[in-house]
């Protein structure tokens, strides 16, 4: 089992940066594909990006590709998410996740799990 904690969030002017962290416990953290979600107020929960294992594969919606980055540090049992160009429709509450499924997967249902969750307003 793995427990995650997500950092990073805030308040940020529209074109601004912020880079969320996502720390997990447990000894097994690289052999957890892991992914970033975000969920809106009054919208369904949507994959965002996700990295395999090794960090060799990342995959992003389309929405963020371009913007965002995501990456891992497995000697830091962390997964961060680089954030910039920011634009208000990027609001929403953002959610780490992490899968023993067999490859990276935008799909929330493949995910065992999930962190608590952190805020992120962009103004306009």
């Amino acid at each position: 089992q793995v427990q995650l904690v997500e950092s990073g969030g805030g308040l940020v002017q529209a074109g601004g940066s912020l880079r969320l962290s996502c720390a997990a416990s447990g000894r097994t953290f690289s052999s957890y594909i892991m992914g970033w979600f975000r969920q809106a107020p009054g919208k369904e929960r949507e994959f965002v990006a996700t990295i395999s294992r090794s960090a060799i594969i990342t995959n992003y919606a389309d929405s963020v590709k371009g913007r965002f980055t995501i990456s891992r540090d497995n000697a830091k049992n962390t997964v961060y998410l680089q954030m910039n160009s920011l634009k208000p429709e990027d609001t929403a509450v953002y959610y780490c996740a992490a899968s023993l499924g067999p490859g990276t997967t935008s799909a929330a249902g493949r995910y065992d799990y999930w962190g608590q969750g952190t805020q992120v307003t962009v103004s306009s």
